[in-house]
């Protein structure tokens, strides 16, 4: 939750890698910047602070953008570890300042002329000393990870009136645009964990697998913070933060953390994100509830009723005491809505829903979903209370048409009869249960089944199965992978597709595979004949080029429901002087290259450039969009596709010739 909101959401061997996701540069560009994170990860509407981004290649860093209308930022320092050179000499010219302050400031003793001329000690030695002391504190000996090893130090204006919910945050260099990273904006006031001495490992962070053992204070820190609120803080290895408030009888706590939510994934480590265990005790220390994720989704929340009056503590970790700057987190806590389930999943496009709505501290039993000017696919759901907005939860609209499953049918005999093409939105309300579906099919014709839940943040793991009257089974399924759900490493929704050997019954069985169940196991069953179609992806979302050179991106095809035609893609009303190349994925392949030239002059900032895939799909043409996105890298071996916000592009200096010298 962490006051984020929006829609796509698409550690150890320093260094490994860890930024191996990012695009080739285009011939003879130097390698691009990139980031790892930012902290704080957001900030409150109408409030000025500042943050650190940690990177790589970050010199000469000038700009800041952030996709979020009314989010602005300047940069107000760039520093870099030293090099081994670099730390012998000024650690030689400390010690010569050193010397001459103490001549400076020695008095006259024995031994010593009255008339005996003292060493001069200015401001500017004095400002020099501070700042060679602060340079020396960051020595090349402590093992920086190099992905993370350059910080920038912004200062972020969020307006009053700033759009909320997350955003796209970018660094432009002379080399050009950084990846993005999330930045969230809220309405909550912010809080910051209080700095410890000896709380971190090396500035830039080391392996964090291998953390060493850190000094810990005689008494661990504790930040006191009031309701509600949004606390920021970092874990460092070994390391555990804690924050105290004051809460009354009778309050629904809510306590929603966001790290995994702001960085999806780590290429260098195993788990591949910051895994945080969050835990509420009371003022005597007593462990009143404890979460490690919050279903299937890493980050944990808890919930809580606060029995009687008094003070209470939440403590947040990684689950097996990792930690290093970018283990960065939001936390937050109070009497605040939150969405745990709907029902149904979706609805109708164009039409109104009326979703059933369970959760905490919310403004009502039901929310009215209105449909009628939006597009067929995946939107988000929300419900404000007061000046607080609920988690945002996804929600389906679709074209078919749409009924609700009736108990009970947990046998053929009691099968729920069906007319394809149909989506029905059901329930695994009970642990174990099986929900069956019967239909009238024809010989040799093909029939799709498909589950959508845990796509749309239900916790169910389905299991499909289809078979004919007499439960001869023909098809079943348990997981069935969609790259386009980035986001998600356990694909828990099923797909099949069969050919119907006869005329006659057939029945479609719909079960949770852990056997487990409740009004929250809701889910989206798709039953009809196939339905080819495909998505795009664009990777990089960020690219630059020199003025008149050209840049490479990789598009990729999910294809579905046994679409493998040929896919042509193009830009859309992009800017005069931007041209693509190779615009074609091929029949029967998943991914292309493709070149984008760019106008021969320099653009003071970056443009934001559209791309759509055209194809021919049974006779009917069919555009589709192609989504930004980076391919990111987990745990040293997996990639997933992250959407973003845009696919920008930043054209400067000067034209780079075929031989690479300029």
């Amino acid at each position: 939750m962490a006051e984020c909101r929006n829609h796509l959401r698409w550690w150890a061997v320093a260094g490994l890698a860890a930024w191996s996701a990012a695009a080739p540069a285009a011939h003879g560009q130097q390698p691009a910047p990139r980031i790892g994170y930012v902290y704080p990860a957001g900030g409150r509407a109408g409030s000025t602070f500042r943050a650190v981004v940690g990177g790589q290649r970050l010199q000469d860093v000038g700009d800041v953008y952030v996709s979020c209308p009314g989010v602005t930022a300047t940069v107000i320092e760039h520093t870099r570890p030293l090099t081994p050179k670099e730390f012998t000499l000024l650690r030689d010219k400390l010690k010569e300042l050193q010397d001459k302050k103490a001549a400076a400031t020695q008095q006259s003793g024995p031994g010593r002329p009255r008339n005996a001329t003292r060493p001069a000690w200015t401001d500017d030695d004095e400002k020099t000393l501070a700042e060679i002391k602060k340079k020396l504190a960051n020595p090349p000996n402590r093992q920086a990870n190099p992905a993370i090893a350059e910080t920038v130090t912004i200062e972020v204006t969020v307006a009053r009136d700033a759009e909320l919910g997350e955003a796209d945050l970018r660094l432009r260099t002379p080399a050009g645009l950084t990846n993005p990273l999330v930045f969230c904006v809220g309405r909550l006031p912010e809080f910051s964990e209080e700095e410890v001495p000896d709380k971190g490992g090396p500035v830039g962070g080391k392996a964090a697998e291998f953390p060493r053992p850190q000094r810990k204070p005689a008494v661990d820190p504790v930040t006191e913070i009031t309701l509600p609120a949004v606390v920021n803080g970092q874990i460092m290895p070994g390391d555990v933060d804690r924050f105290r408030f004051q809460a009354r009888k009778g309050e629904g706590l809510v306590v929603a953390v966001a790290a995994r939510e702001l960085i999806p994934y780590l290429a260098d480590a195993v788990p591949g994100w910051f895994q945080a265990v969050l835990t509420l005790y009371d003022a005597q220390g007593r462990e009143l509830a404890y979460d490690d994720d919050y279903r299937f989704d890493p980050d944990p929340a808890l919930f809580y009723r606060v029995p009687r009056d008094g003070e209470y503590r939440i403590e947040i970790r990684d689950a097996i005491y990792r930690g290093r700057e970018d283990f960065v987190y939001r936390i937050t806590v109070g009497r605040l809505p939150f969405v745990t389930s709907v029902f149904p999943l979706g609805g109708q496009a164009g039409a109104e829903t009326v979703v059933e709505v369970k959760g905490w501290n919310l403004p009502s039993a039901r929310l009215t979903q209105n449909a009628a000017d939006v597009e067929a696919g995946i939107t988000q759901l929300s419900a404000y209370k007061g000046s607080t907005f609920t988690n945002r939860v996804p929600f389906a609209l679709e074209t078919l048409p749409e009924s609700v499953e009736k108990e009970p049918n947990n046998e053929p005999d009691r099968a729920q009869s069906v007319t394809p093409p149909t989506i029905v939105n059901g329930r695994s309300d009970r642990p174990g249960d099986w929900d069956v579906f019967g239909f009238e099919g024809r010989a040799g014709q093909k029939v799709v089944a498909e589950v959508y839940a845990r796509r749309l943040g239900s916790p169910m793991d389905s299991v499909l199965k289809l078979t004919d009257a007499d439960g001869r089974q023909l098809a079943i399924n348990d997981d069935h992978e969609d790259k386009g759900a980035g986001l998600i490493t356990h694909h828990a929704d099923s797909w099949l597709q069969a050919k119907l050997p006869a005329d006659g019954t057939y029945h479609v069985y719909v079960g949770d595979t852990q056997e487990k169940g409740g009004p929250e196991y809701a889910y989206r069953l798709r039953i009809g004949p196939p339905r080819p179609d495909f998505e795009l992806r664009v990777v990089p979302s960020s690219i630059n080029v020199r003025r008149g050179g050209s840049a490479t991106l990789t598009v990729y095809a999910l294809r579905k429901d046994g679409f493998n035609g040929e896919i042509s893609v193009a830009l859309k009303d992009a800017p005069p002087g931007f041209r693509l190349a190779g615009g074609r994925v091929p029949a029967g392949q998943d991914q292309a290259k493709l070149t984008l030239t760019v106008p021969p002059a320099s653009l003071d900032e970056p443009v934001s450039l559209g791309l759509e895939g055209r194809a021919t799909i049974e006779e009917q043409a069919v555009v589709r969009p192609a989504v930004p996105a980076e391919d990111m890298m987990q745990a040293f071996a997996y990639r997933h596709l992250v959407p973003a916000k845009q696919l920008l592009v930043a054209v400067s200096g000067r034209r780079m010739p075929r031989n690479g010298v300029r």
